[in-house]
């Protein structure tokens, strides 16, 4: 049994754990990120980052190249899912009380741009972390293969079925009742459409899409399946998630139900939100950067000051 020791292990090569260990890798430490799968798991569509995640991918050094790959979301017009009317429309541009900056950018964008900035090895694939136990200081992270990593710190960016969060006693993560669809289109020439949040309100659905660039959208619908009587047998079965979203939005919007018919469907360890806050990822990254700083402070220090 082989049996190896690092200073900081990262379980998880999600947004979260990436940005941990680039964090950690711009102050100088060392830590290795731990993922199950056999490579990137760079699937899924896109996610609107606020400002809160700009200011954690300038600190990571990465915001200037991903702003070059999506545009500036300038404000947000909402309308009734019922009828269609306009509701509000809000400027995200020349507030001079709060500074807003939203873009959507692609998932595999962000993050391979992440793991593109670690150092070579930094990423350790089909590494499945089997249980966890103390020794002392030190944690023993047992992986499937049967190999052992000691480590000083071990950080869990695993999701809601976090191993790390389950071994720390966390309260496992609770329904809020809310489910939500979500789909990314790709246009031959530019959509058209202006670089604003687009949302319907009303009937217990909600629906959103915004431009990630000239040729992109990405869109969502978060709804209640109890109060619009959504077939749990359909989560499996894209065609049918896509017929559902298309008979709902078919009586909100003509463009919306076109953007939608356009789509092809494909079927957070430590505060798991639900998917109408549009704030997971944006909080992944914020936290990747304080816990860095916190590590820093705690181990360069007392090193400085032993010099």
């Amino acid at each position: 049994m082989m049996e190896t020791e690092e200073n900081i292990v990262i379980v998880g090569a999600g947004i979260a754990g990436l940005a941990t260990s680039l964090a950690l890798h711009r102050l100088g430490l060392r830590s290795i990120v731990l993922e199950s799968a056999d490579s990137l798991r760079a699937t899924g569509f896109a996610l609107a980052l606020w400002t809160n995640a700009w200011r954690a991918l300038d600190a990571l050094g990465i915001g200037d190249s991903l702003r070059q790959r999506s545009l500036s979301i300038t404000g947000l017009k909402s309308f009734s899912a019922d009828s269609g009317a306009p509701i509000k429309e809000v400027s995200f541009v020349g507030n001079n009380s709060v500074e807003y900056e939203s873009r959507c950018v692609r998932r595999k964008d962000l993050l391979e741009t992440l793991a593109n900035e670690l150092p070579q090895g930094a990423i350790r694939y089909s590494s499945k972390v089997d249980s966890i136990e103390e020794s002392g200081p030190l944690k023993l992270v047992h992986l499937a293969d049967g190999s052992t990593i000691r480590t000083k710190a071990l950080i869990g960016c695993d999701g809601v079925n976090s191993v790390v969060a389950n071994w720390l006693g966390l309260q496992k993560p609770v329904y809020f009742g809310r489910s939500a669809i979500r789909g990314f289109v790709e246009y031959p020439e530019k959509h058209g459409y202006q670089p604003k949040f687009h949302t319907y309100f009303g009937g217990g659905v909600r629906f959103g899409f915004l431009p990630s660039d000239e040729k992109s959208l990405y869109w969502f619908c978060t709804f209640t399946p109890s109060v619009v009587h959504f077939d749990g047998n359909a989560e499996q079965d894209p065609m049918k998630l896509k017929q559902f979203v298309l008979n709902k939005a078919s009586n909100v919007s003509k463009e919306l139900s076109t953007i939608i018919d356009r789509t092809t469907l494909n079927c957070d360890a430590l505060h798991s939100m639900t998917p109408d806050l549009g704030q997971g990822g944006c909080s992944a990254l914020e936290d990747s950067v304080v816990i860095a700083k916190c590590l820093g402070e705690a181990l360069i220090k007392p090193i400085t000051e032993q010099e």
